[in-house]
């Protein structure tokens, strides 16, 4: 199984949210943003915080997921 180093889960932070190394800031936000199309160099410039790293494991996270799901499409 894939351990996930910076992706953190608390009951106590963003409503218990996988969010980036305790940050609130929620994975599921910074995959938004890179859905939206927003570049990784502008994710790191508008949210000094983050690092590249929590960008990777983010969509390792993600992939991760999506691994274990089955969507039947009509």
């Amino acid at each position: 199984m894939l351990q996930f180093q910076r992706i953190t889960v608390n009951p106590a932070v963003a409503t218990g949210k996988p969010c980036i190394r305790d940050l609130r800031f929620p994975v599921s936000r910074l995959l938004g943003l890179l859905a939206a199309g927003e570049t990784r160099e502008t994710i790191l410039e508008a949210y000094p915080y983050l690092e590249s790293a929590d960008i990777d494991e983010a969509l390792r996270y993600a992939a991760f997921l999506a691994e274990g799901e089955t969507v039947e499409l009509t």
